[in-house]
């Protein structure tokens, strides 16, 4: 398992295997922005699949959306987000280094910052080179664009720091075309910006991520039955993904630190090796408050008619929300595992099938040209089925290992005996055990052990 000593090579295993690279990182980079590699698209992939599929394929009271990253700007200030979504920040004038005050304040003393309003920073250095900071201001968090081609005030626009509020403004639409009644939730996936004052820790805090989230709309006066329902579900997908259990708990929101919205938040926190546990998801209580604030700044109703009462109603929402980036990272982190065979150290990642980047691995016993073609057509026969890699580069021993390392869960060995039986080797990643099947039932014997992953 991973360790604070061990997150630099965790992070270099990132880069050197193809999962995560620094965005334009021949130019120097750029800060809070990563770009991910063959093996880190596929990872990401699997991880939207399989919550697509437990959030919105496998239920009846959810459905999905996509909305456009660009809304109107109304939209923003009706959230909220023009004149709350920013956080205090200081300069350093000596170093020059930026700082979010609440962070300095949190890290530095004992004192508690009411929330929305600027901290005090009296007594506080710069935590880098100990020089003077500058009074703290406030930072909204939103990236700001222009519509059009004059940039003025009438064109101005903003990257969405969220994708909530996409739903929020077409639950009257998702209601009315799908036939909805409550209780009944939208879901989507898709890219957030927010200018964020310290990103780092590797993908842990991002300026341009992807989340998903969920907008789950229900009576007043159930929601907290609700609430509790879906903080169940959604810990229980984390541990159906092999995330350890005993790495994973439910953290409560003070009242002090509850968003504007929220009449109770949860977060499900994850025992990260750089930062204790930090939260991988929230699970929100946001009440009336959206739908009513989208209702007054733009005039349309987006109240519910409950048949049974005979009453309009406007919906309390649910709303269990995360970041894919930060859920790719655990699942890594927990996967990541260094063990001790006959002498040698391996590394690997124990991933959950479903996860696995590449499900299967081909790889002839050595290049030999009576072995290629075999292989080749062993590869082939894979390749609709299954996420796979073909490797013949360096000893058999090695390609293994290297499999190990990306979390594939099982190698296909071609050797010569293949070319008088016509059978191959099946290796599992975490036991090593090996089983010689009939290559026609290649697929199938997969298949099986794969688990439908």
């Amino acid at each position: 398992m991973a360790n604070a000593t061990s997150m630099d090579v965790f992070v270099s295993l990132c880069k050197r295997r193809g999962f995560v690279f620094q965005s334009s990182e021949i130019y120097g980079g750029i800060g809070g922005f990563w770009d991910y590699g063959p093996l880190g698209v596929e990872l990401k992939n699997n991880i939207k699949r399989d919550w697509w599929r437990a959030t919105v394929q496998e239920r009846d009271d959810v459905v999905g959306i996509e909305t456009a990253i660009i809304m109107n700007p109304r939209v923003w200030q009706a959230s909220g987000h023009v004149d709350t979504f920013a956080d205090p920040m200081v300069d350093c004038k000596s170093c020059k280094r930026r700082f979010r005050a609440d962070e300095l304040v949190e890290h530095k003393i004992e004192a508690e910052s009411a929330h929305g309003h600027v901290v005090e920073t009296a007594g506080l250095r710069c935590p880098e080179c100990g020089g003077e900071l500058t009074e703290p201001r406030m930072f909204n968090l939103m990236f700001k664009t222009f519509i059009g081609p004059v940039a003025d005030d009438a064109s101005v626009a903003y990257l969405r720091p969220e994708t909530a509020q996409g739903m929020f403004v077409n639950f009257d639409n998702v209601l009315t075309a799908m036939r909805r009644k409550l209780p009944f939730g939208i879901a989507q996936i898709g890219r957030s910006f927010r200018n964020e004052i310290t990103p780092g820790n590797f993908i842990f805090r991002d300026r341009e991520f992807e989340q998903m989230e969920m907008e789950f709309f229900v009576m007043p006066g159930t929601d907290e039955e609700w609430h509790d329902r879906w903080i169940e579900e959604r810990f229980n997908w984390w541990t159906g993904l092999g995330v350890r259990k005993e790495k994973l708990h439910i953290r409560e929101h003070a009242r002090e630190e509850l968003s504007h919205y929220s009449k109770r938040t949860v977060d499900i926190e994850y025992d990260f090796p750089f930062a204790g546990f930090a939260e991988v998801e929230g699970i929100a209580n946001r009440t009336d408050f959206d739908l009513k604030k989208h209702e007054e700044f733009s005039g349309r109703s987006l109240k519910y008619f409950d048949e049974e009462s005979g009453q309009h109603v406007v919906p309390y929402v649910i709303e269990p929300a995360m970041g894919i980036d930060r859920c790719f990272l655990t699942v890594l982190i927990d996967a990541y595992a260094e063990e001790e065979v006959r002498g040698e150290k391996r590394t690997l990642l124990r991933l959950h099938k479903r996860l696995a980047p590449v499900k299967a691995a081909v790889l002839p016993l050595s290049r030999n040209e009576r072995l290629v073609p075999s292989a080749r057509r062993v590869w082939d026969l894979l390749r609709p089925h299954f996420m796979t890699q073909y490797d013949d580069a360096q000893s058999i021993g090695r390609r293994y290992r290297r499999q190990d390392e990306i979390g594939t869960p099982l190698c296909v060995t071609v050797d010569f005996d293949t070319l008088t039986d016509e059978a191959v080797t099946i290796r599992e990643r975490d036991s090593m055990e090996q089983v010689r099947v009939p290559v026609s039932g290649l697929v199938a014997a997969l298949r099986e052990k794969l688990d439908g992953a």
